[in-house]
This record gives C-alpha cells, structure tokens and sequence, in this order.
C-alpha cells in the first residue's frame, strides 16, 4: 500500500522554520539595529555637528581645544584623567585591601563589617557628595565642630580641590573593586600560594606574582566601571572647586550656546574613555589568568593573638563608624528645618515636615514619580534587551557576535555627560530612529538616555546565569517538541529568573540614581529625583534635599537586598 504524502502540520512548519541557519539573524538583527540607532547613530552625529560650523566643514573646534594659547580645555582634559586614574589607583587599594582580610582572616568585628562594608553602594555619586559636604567640607561638622574645641580662627581642615574628590569617589566607588575582588579570593587556590611560598618566594613575592594576576580580570573590569564613573563626574568637581573637569566644560559650553564646541569636547571625551576601554582590555588578554589547578578554596585565618584581636575590634569599630556616618548625618539633617542651619555645628531645628511633604505636596512628589516612571519605562527596555542580547550570545553561534559584544561594552565607556550630548545631537531634528519626532525637550528623551546608558546590566547579569546553564535541558525540551519560543519560555527563563531579576533591580537603582545624563536634558515637567536633590541643595534647602535623599537610600537598599538574596555570592557578576 502506498504511502500518502501529508501536508506539513503548522508545528512543523514552525520547528523547521526556527531550525533554519537564517533564523537567528532574524532574532539578532534588531539588536544590532538598536544599537545602530542609539548608540552608534548620536555618536557619530555629535562628530559630525562638531566639525559642522556655519553650514561648513571645519577642524577649528578641535584646533581650539588643543590650542596652547587658551588651555582651559586640556588643562580640564588633563586634571579629568588625572582624577580618574587616581580614583581607580585610591578605590583598587582600599576595595581589594578591604576583600582580602574579610575573606582571609577572622577577627572580632568581621561579620558586621562585612555587611556595612557595601553600604556606599547605596550612596548614588550625588547624593555622596552631599553627605560628604556636611561633615568635612569647609562649614561641615567635624571642621566646625574642631573650630569650636580649641577656639581657632579658622577651620582646621576641609574636603576641598582635587583630593576632596577622589576622597568621595573612594568612599562611593571602592565597592566595584570589593564585590569583584572577593568573588576571585574565594576560588583562589591556597596550593598556588603554598607552592611559591615552599620555593622561596617573600609574602610581597607572593602577593604580587600569585595572587595580583589572578584577580586581574575582576580588577580590570572594575577599574573600567571606576574611570567611566569618575570621568563623567560633575557634582564632586562642582562642590570641591575644581572648575576644569571635560565634564564642566560640556557643561559650561551647552549653557552659553557652544554647541559645535559642546560636541567636540564630548567626541575627544568619547575617544579618551574608549581608548582606556581598549587598553584595560589589551592588558587583560595579553596573559592567560586561568587557574588550572584542582586545589580548594582557603578557610579564614583567625587572629589568635590577645594584642591583634584588640587592634582588629578598634580597627572593626573605627570601620563601622566611617561607613556609617554619611547615611547617618543625611537622616540627621532631613529632619532639620530649611534656612536654620548656617553657623552651628549641627542644625538647631528639627521637623518632620519634610517627609511629609514628600507624599503630601504635589510639587514635592512630582520628581519622586518622575523618577519612578522614567526608571520604569527604561529598565523594561534594558530588561527586554538585555535577555534577547544575552541569549544570542551564550546560545547562538551567528557572525558577528564579537562585533555585538563590543557595541555592548560600548555604553560602559561613555560618560553620562556624553549620551546625553550624543542624544541632544542626534534627535534634536526629526529622523527615522525618533519615529519623525524631535525628542529634545520630551519626556521620552531621558528614558532613553538611562536605556543607553545602563543597557549592558542586564545583558551582563543574564548572560552570567546562561553560562552556569546546563545547554542540554533546552535542548532535551526541543527534542520533544517544543518550539524555540516555548521552550525558551517555559525552560529558559525560569531558570534564568534570578540573574535577569537581579540585573533589572540593578539596573532600576541605576536609573533612579542617573544625574549626569539627566541635568543635560531634563525640563521642568520632568524633573527627575536626582535633579530635585541638586536643585533644593543650591537653594539651601538642606532638610528637603536630604529627606530626598535617604528616599533614595532606602529604595537602593531594599533592592540591594532583594539582589543579594537572589543572587547569593554570585552578585559580583552583574557588576
């Protein structure tokens, strides 16, 4: 009997169409042209509109900037690298100094520590330079309050120039190096340390050719997060003197009209921070930093001495006080009433009105849910794109994934300042990437300068969950039957859940916390939260900016947490 031909069911028509090789261009082609659209388009437009002077082509805006008869560009070039580096050199010493006796010694006081050692992750940049102006800058208390004690003319110290910044990027930056570095000691092998040591080699010998080349892909990563951030700085700057930043000078040039200018100092910016891009990732591949060994990882070394347990508990107890004090002295002055504090040591009213206008007063609210709805609409794009880039990277195999990966890492080396010149010189017109809208002066506008500027948290997060992945559970879901977008939805993604979850929170922290971008491009309708607490700051609104503030910090705690209890140990690969 002759077997008849049947027709092709819809779900097989389905599995060959999803098995067909050209099936994932189909899945990675809007990725690529997003990124296009939003990363590499407004890149190239601030390029083109610095060279485009007059309706001419023209190389005086750079000839300008790199003119020796008028230095103030390069000399906020130079004094903007210069604390960058110094911010990464300051942060790497005391992040990796901090991991390596938490997770190598046991000593009275050490739990606590470890715990508050993160609180400046819920310090945003601004909101650090805030509570690091109230208590060392020049009218801070402890200044104040050294005055008063031995009867001086002047304030004995305060937090000012260059070292007053990279003291607050310290403090609010040290934990990228913390997070990264003590992921990479604890699968540190102790035989590596042992073997050298039983050859001969000093504890300096040891640190420094062991231990130092083994955590250079997770110091790599975080020196790149550190400079990006301290490039982009502008509230420290601002606050501590220092008039010459690449980011005071964008600044200075949008507000007088510069615009052409504006553009090319932010390319150059663009070209520096991409370049430090490329060289920590040149360092990075040029030895190979795997451990090949089979060892375990190192118990804690307790601290057996009566002496050395006293030091350590003052030390532990000095820690605790320092990390404690900036979020301790924004609650403080949060309760204090607007225009009271001007000469004491510490304000002399208090009132609960603050946090009642919080959620009381229009006027006051409205940045809270600005925020809160800006935030929102960005982090579902990074959300959606960042699964999508994610599961093509560690799934699919597709030319042009390096290409991919590399306009990714992209965003990480522009400064906020830049995306927020690059946005305003792309889509300040009509094109086909704005939908014919001119988005200059529009809500959607900063949504998708925190899309731009925070896309990779996701993507990193998610794609870190995928590789620990065992492959053959979807592929085992295939072989049964199930479409690709079946088996991603009912296989993949509630698998993935906790690493996609903790790179959204990170991402809407992010968001909530965006200054530099926002100050570019925000209108009165949109005030975003960040911007409020800035603003209330310059108008000596103290109580109300702070109360800001600690809204903030909470916010940023409780989704720290949330993080942290999804992700376990494995936080650090988000970062």
């Amino acid at each position: 009997m002759k077997a008849e031909l049947q027709p092709r069911s819809a779900p097989a028509r389905r599995m060959s169409l999803t098995a067909s090789p050209a099936f994932v261009y189909v899945l990675v082609s809007p990725l690529f042209l997003i990124l296009l659209a939003y990363v590499i388009y407004p890149l190239w437009e601030t390029f083109v509109a610095s060279i485009q002077v007059e309706g001419e082509t023209t190389w005086k805006n750079y000839i300008r900037f790199f003119s020796l008869e008028h230095t103030a560009n390069l000399e906020a070039l130079w004094t903007s690298i210069y604390i960058s580096v110094l911010s990464v050199i300051t942060c790497g010493i005391v992040g990796v100094t901090m991991a390596f006796l938490l997770e190598r010694y046991e000593f009275p006081g050490r739990k606590i520590l470890s715990v508050l050692v993160l609180v400046p992750m819920a310090l945003p940049p601004l909101i650090g330079v805030l509570s690091f102006t109230f208590l060392y800058g020049e009218s801070g208390i402890f200044p104040r309050a050294l005055k008063e004690l031995f009867g001086l003319a002047q304030v004995p110290f305060s937090l000012k120039g260059i070292w007053g910044v990279v003291v607050v990027h310290t403090f609010t930056m040290y934990t990228y190096f913390f997070m990264t570095a003590s992921a990479a000691i604890k699968g540190l092998d102790p035989s590596l340390e042992e073997a050298a040591a039983s050859l001969g080699a000093g504890r300096l010998t040891v640190w420094r050719r062991v231990i130092l080349p083994m955590l250079t892909p997770a110091l790599v990563a975080s020196s790149l997060l550190v400079f990006m951030i301290s490039m982009a700085s502008y509230t420290a700057p601002l606050i501590f003197g220092i008039d010459r930043t690449m980011t005071m000078q964008i600044y200075l040039s949008r507000t007088n009209g510069d615009l052409d200018m504006a553009a090319a100092q932010s390319t150059i910016l663009s070209i520096v921070s991409v370049a430090f891009l490329l060289l920590m990732r040149w360092y990075q591949g040029a030895r190979n930093y795997q451990n090949l060994s089979k060892g375990i990882s190192v118990h804690r070394t307790e601290i057996t001495s009566k002496t050395g347990r006293y030091i350590s508990m003052v030390l532990a107890f000095l820690g605790v006080v320092i990390l404690m004090l900036p979020i301790l002295v924004l609650v403080l002055i949060s309760f204090s009433v607007d225009g009271t504090w001007t000469v004491q040591i510490l304000p002399p009213k208090y009132t609960l009105d603050h946090y009642l206008d919080l959620f009381t007063d229009k006027k006051t609210w409205r940045p809270i849910m600005n925020s809160l709805q800006l935030s929102g609409i960005a982090t579902i794009g990074i959300v959606l794109f960042g699964v999508a880039a994610a599961y093509a990277m560690v799934r699919m195999r597709f030319r042009g994934k390096t290409l991919l990966d590399v306009l990714i890492m992209l965003p990480w080396a522009l400064p906020g300042t830049v995306v927020a010149v690059n946005l305003i010189a792309a889509f300040s017109e009509p094109t086909v990437f704005s939908f014919n809208q001119v988005l200059i002066g529009t809500f959607w506008i900063i949504p998708l300068a925190y899309f731009v500027r925070h896309l990779p948290l996701v993507f990193r997060s998610t794609s870190a969950t995928l590789m620990q992945m065992d492959p053959s559970v979807e592929e085992a879901a295939r072989n049964l039957g199930a479409s690709w977008w079946y088996s991603f939805r009912r296989v993949v993604f509630p698998m993935a859940f906790a690493g996609i979850l903790a790179g959204t929170l990170l991402a809407f922290v992010q968001c909530i916390g965006e200054f530099v971008a926002s100050i570019l491009i925000f209108t009165p309708r949109t005030t975003p939260l960040s911007v409020a607490i800035f603003q209330r700051m310059y108008s000596f609104e103290f109580g109300t900016a702070c109360a800001y503030g600690v809204l903030q910090i909470a916010v940023i705690i409780i989704v720290l947490f949330i993080s942290r209890k999804l992700t376990g140990d494995n936080a650090s690969s988000a970062v």
